[in-house]
């Protein structure tokens, strides 16, 4: 069988993008190949499954924009099809006074991106949504929340298995070429002819690009977050989520609090280089993912730029008592014995050749193919909007019509 599209990655962004292309040509033939014996394995069900409002993003950029956009679709999407979510808002806090201009910073940033019902508030309003936190002043968010993510890519499984298209488990893609107007996809132990490609490998994205002899100026350097929960006793510190004022030069949110859809407060997550692009683990190495980080000239200038921060992040990696330092700006009563170690994740960091980390959804377009080459967070929030993005790339690159 020939496929009109064929989506590399069963995570919220190539899900999305098979859905919306279903629902667009619903006389195409779809086919989603996935490594992994399930959806969700890796980025999507290893986050901390959070709805983000979209109120720190560049004004105008794929973010800002995709971000307001997927949030409301992803409300309509999980209430509709009975998906675990919570519309529960978040704080952001600013924890002394130095820090509050930046505070108005993002709130007026919030409100150029349409952000709705955020709100400043002072001391006395943070405490009374959220009564163990210290903070002079905050941004109250009632848009963000929590959500099932996993839960989320389960429904648009089945929802493209009803209509025109398929998931294929434990397919590794190995090889792309062209051949005419096909392109042929070795993976697992078969070939695939498709009309169309679309790569949304997240972590792997760079090298499904190259072996469809894409250059591209971006390289994903792999960044391991490791998170505590609380235990079940502490809870009652934690109504919904709390969020620390963001570094600004850095694409992370630092560590805050989480209430998760499935039960449970979640803490963290710092950020540390990963050795293995999927090792979760503390002493996970790859030595040829770890070598390829390594020759990347990118790597090093971005390294020679932000390396005390990077300690700073090892520190709290090795030290639970550094990392329960981090989390004591925002709840102080927090204790070490509050917590017990969680599962990591691994986010996909693009990288230029010059250092520079590239903050936005970066897309390559080919010959017949869409490479989705940076999607970071908010991603998973965005993911029915970016799917409307790379619909919208297919009509226009490609002139496609069933």
């Amino acid at each position: 069988m020939k496929y009109d599209f064929t989506i590399v990655g069963a995570g919220i962004v190539g899900l999305s993008t098979a859905y919306k292309l279903s629902l667009k040509y619903p006389e195409s033939k779809i086919l989603v190949l996935e490594k992994e014996g399930r959806v969700a394995a890796h980025q999507t069900g290893k986050n901390s499954g959070v709805i983000h409002s979209g109120i720190y993003y560049k004004p105008g950029s794929y973010k800002a924009k995709n971000c307001v956009d997927g949030r409301h679709q992803l409300v309509e999407f999980c209430n509709k099809h009975d998906v675990a979510i919570d519309v529960c808002g978040k704080v952001i806090v600013a924890t002394a006074d130095p820090e509050v201009p930046k505070l108005k910073e993002i709130y007026a940033r919030g409100l150029e991106n349409d952000i709705e019902g955020i709100e400043l508030i002072d001391a006395d309003r943070l405490k009374e949504l959220e009564p163990h936190v210290k903070g002079v002043a905050a941004i109250h968010v009632p848009c963000s929340g929590i959500v099932d993510y996993a839960g989320v890519c389960r429904v648009l499984q089945k929802l493209l298995e009803k209509g025109n298209g398929e998931v294929r488990f434990n397919s590794k893609v190995t090889k792309i070429r062209h051949l005419g107007d096909e392109v042929i996809i070795e993976a697992g132990k078969e070939e695939i002819s498709s009309s169309y490609l679309i790569n949304c490998a997240g972590l792997y994205s760079d090298h499904v690009a190259k072996n469809a002899g894409v250059r591209s100026p971006v390289q994903i350097v792999p960044f391991k977050g490791e998170y505590y929960e609380l235990k079940p006793e502490a809870e009652y510190l934690v109504n919904d989520l709390i969020y620390p004022l963001p570094n600004p030069e850095f694409p992370f949110l630092g560590v805050h609090f989480t209430r998760m859809a499935l039960g449970g407060i979640e803490c963290g997550p710092n950020a540390v280089f990963a050795f293995k692009r999927e090792g979760y683990n503390k002493l996970s190495f790859d030595l040829r993912d770890t070598i390829e980080t390594l020759n990347f000239p990118g790597f090093w200038k971005m390294a020679k730029e932000h390396w005390r921060m990077g300690l700073d992040e090892y520190r709290r990696s090795l030290s639970k008592k550094a990392f329960v330092k981090g989390l004591q700006k925002l709840i102080p009563e927090v204790r070490k014995e509050h917590l017990e170690v969680s599962p990591s994740g691994i986010r996909a960091m693009a990288l230029q050749r010059n250092g520079e980390i590239l903050d936005d959804f970066y897309f390559e377009v080919a010959n017949r193919q869409i490479h989705v080459l940076n999607a970071p967070s908010p991603a998973a929030t965005a993911g029915l909007a970016i799917g409307d993005e790379i619909a919208r790339k297919v009509e226009e690159n490609f002139k496609y019509k069933v």
